[in-house]
């Protein structure tokens, strides 16, 4: 009975979804890592995602999303999938490695840590949802998602996006302050209507 009101919740989601849109013309495409070993749930949140404008990317375990994100066996994220994730779903009970864990893993990496990462459950377990939000989840969603959860999410990748942009503009700014410092202490001095001869 309980999976039946589920499938039925998830088809009513589906519906609702695809009479929504919220993609503004000439925005940034924004690519949504989506992990559940769930083949429904999957489905269901990558449609949502897709309905919403993001580019997804869906994975069945947190192990082949570490392969995704090149951070396989904790090294340094590989530039070789061409591709810039904005955020990661992901649900928190999957087998071998559970969401948590990959929460931990991205956390950790230095290349990874700004992305924000969503845990999904379809379990309220207070103590589970208290611990990943402490590890660093932006948000601890129960299943089924809904349309106004996928549209919450757009709040904290453009958070992110906004945060990375302004360490980025900072790191710039202070690449030309240098540049500019080291030009001027080259130069030889200057007063107007004297030479200085070296």
């Amino acid at each position: 009975m309980a999976r039946t009101n589920y499938s039925r919740t998830l088809e009513t989601n589906l519906q609702n979804a695809s009479q929504h849109s919220s993609h503004a013309p000439g925005t940034p495409e924004i690519h949504v890592l989506a992990v559940d070993d769930s083949i429904i749930d999957r489905k269901v949140i990558e449609r949502l995602l897709k309905t919403s404008f993001y580019k997804v990317t869906s994975v069945d375990s947190a192990l082949r999303a570490l392969e995704v994100l090149g951070i396989e066996d904790g090294h340094s994220p590989s530039t070789a999938n061409n591709f810039e994730v904005n955020m990661i779903i992901t649900d928190y009970c999957m087998p071998e490695m559970t969401g948590y864990d990959l929460l931990k893993k991205v956390k950790e990496n230095a290349g990874l840590k700004e992305i924000p990462v969503v845990i999904m459950s379809s379990e309220n377990v207070p103590t589970r949802i208290e611990r990943c939000l402490e590890e660093g989840a932006k948000e601890f969603i129960i299943k089924p998602v809904q349309l106004e959860d996928v549209k919450r999410l757009g709040e904290h990748i453009m958070n992110a996006m906004n945060k990375n942009s302004g360490v980025a503009c900072s790191k710039r700014k202070l690449e030309l302050e240098d540049c500019q410092s080291r030009k001027s202490a080259n130069r030889r001095p200057h007063i107007r209507g004297l030479r200085v001869i070296a």
